[in-house]
């Protein structure tokens, strides 16, 4: 309470921008979060089988991740406000419309086409966030960022369910309902582009526009700037790495959970979005303890810890038949995989010089796009091969065993640098 206590007082001395952009982000991910639970449940209720999902959502990872590399370095030579207002437009055009087709040419053109501009507001927010901020404030308005897009996400997920099953008990059909929470899902998105154009193009090295926000509670992550572009490149590389193993452990439980909750135990399009914004919610509530945890242990070690304590809380999840205990085990899971994503964005913004933020970036979103889309059809044969229990329960398995590779190999990489960061930090404060 505090924590937001604070933040709401903070408002007022935030930068035009970034009050302008969180704006912007809301509706964006509010349009977003609609689809999120309910698109594949649409295409379910076409005919498709589950093959035709898991190709859905390859073909549009794999053509975010296309993207992604250009974009970063178009938004570091460029104007990154410009960009985001067409990702805005484009995305919400490309919503709209697949809300409506649903042959199979349409449902594989519009992955595509939406993969495509999705990338610009994934790669740009937290680069355009670090150049409107100043560095002291750096880590509190990562988390407030993140906060923001999750419950963003949360409302869109629970209206997006709540609406198609209201639609469905006034008598329309199912896909008539879910194509009705769809198209107003797209037209918020579509909205998300007006509060960008009140934003203002900000010259490199201008910090005179950035208004201080309250100073960060927790010590700078990493504040460590290589000079070479091979130790910059080295670093990104690493990131990279670390997120190319999340992304293909994610890729073969995150974008099936809603199926697999509905396959598994035969809920309610409102109890899964029900179910999904919770995990929503316990995420901000644990990104709200994750300044203090890097206060004591250091953000690498913040980082690897949320990450492997969520390991039991996924095999958890994955095992059982008890709706309760499967519902407990994601929330959790969610709730701590995703605590450490503020934490994660400031390490690498901190370690990389302000030219090569957007690069940075957008490579490591690349690395763990590639991942999650590899992962689609794999996931399906799985399931289709051993079921709703076992294709389940192999595929939780595999995530965690991914999970566990890339906190080792993170912790490995970076630990060193960061202790001596917090020793040099420590010693500075005496």
């Amino acid at each position: 309470m505090g924590f937001i206590h604070r933040s709401a007082n903070e408002i007022r001395f935030w930068p035009r921008n970034i009050k302008l952009f969180f704006l912007a982000n809301v509706l964006y991910q509010f349009g977003t979060g609609m689809f999120s639970v309910l698109y594949n449940l649409y295409i379910q209720s076409l005919g498709y089988n589950d093959s035709m999902n898991g190709t859905v959502v390859s073909i549009q990872s794999l053509a975010t991740a296309l993207m992604f590399i250009p974009i970063g370095l178009i938004g570091d030579r460029g104007s990154r406000k410009r960009i985001l207002i067409l990702g805005a437009l484009l995305s919400g055009a490309g919503l709209i419309a697949r809300s409506f087709l649903e042959s199979e040419f349409s449902l594989l053109g519009l992955a595509i086409y939406v993969g495509l501009f999705a990338s610009f507001f994934q790669v740009l927010a937290i680069p355009f966030l670090a150049e409107n901020t100043a560095k002291s404030a750096r880590m509190r308005i990562f988390s407030i960022h993140a906060s923001l897009v999750l419950a963003s996400q949360v409302l869109g997920s629970m209206g997006g369910g709540f609406l198609a099953d209201a639609l469905q008990a006034m008598g329309m059909d199912k896909v008539g309902s879910l194509k009705t929470a769809l198209f107003i899902g797209g037209l918020t998105t579509f909205t998300a582009f007006f509060p960008l154009l009140f934003t203002m193009e900000r010259k490199p090295g201008d910090t005179q526009s950035l208004d201080p926000v309250c100073p960060a509670e927790v010590p700078e992550s990493g504040n460590v700037v290589n000079t070479s572009a091979a130790g910059d490149f080295k670093i990104i590389g690493q990131f990279a790495l670390a997120q190319l193993l999340i992304g293909l452990g994610s890729g073969l439980v995150v974008p099936y959970l809603n199926l697999y909750f509905t396959n598994r135990f035969s809920v309610s399009l409102s109890a899964v979005g029900i179910l999904i914004s919770l995990g929503q919610v316990m995420t901000i509530v644990s990104m709200l303890i994750g300044p203090s945890l890097v206060n004591r242990v250091g953000a690498v070690r913040a980082v690897v810890l949320f990450q492997v304590l969520s390991l039991p809380f996924l095999l958890l999840t994955g095992f059982t038949n008890v709706l309760l205990i499967a519902s407990v085990g994601f929330l959790f899971r969610q709730a701590l995989m995703n605590a450490a994503n503020p934490i994660q964005s400031s390490i690498l913004i901190d370690r990389v010089p302000d030219h090569r933020r957007g690069i940075a970036n957008s490579v490591t979103q690349t690395a763990f796009m590639l991942g999650w889309a590899t992962m689609g059809p794999i996931q399906s044969r799985l399931v289709t091969t051993y079921g709703s229990y076992w294709g389940y329960a192999i595929t939780f398995c595999i995530t965690g065993t991914l999970y566990v590779l890339s906190s080792f190999l993170y912790y490995r990489m970076f630990r060193e640098r960061k202790d001596r960061s917090i020793t040099s930090e420590s010693s500075a404060t005496l």
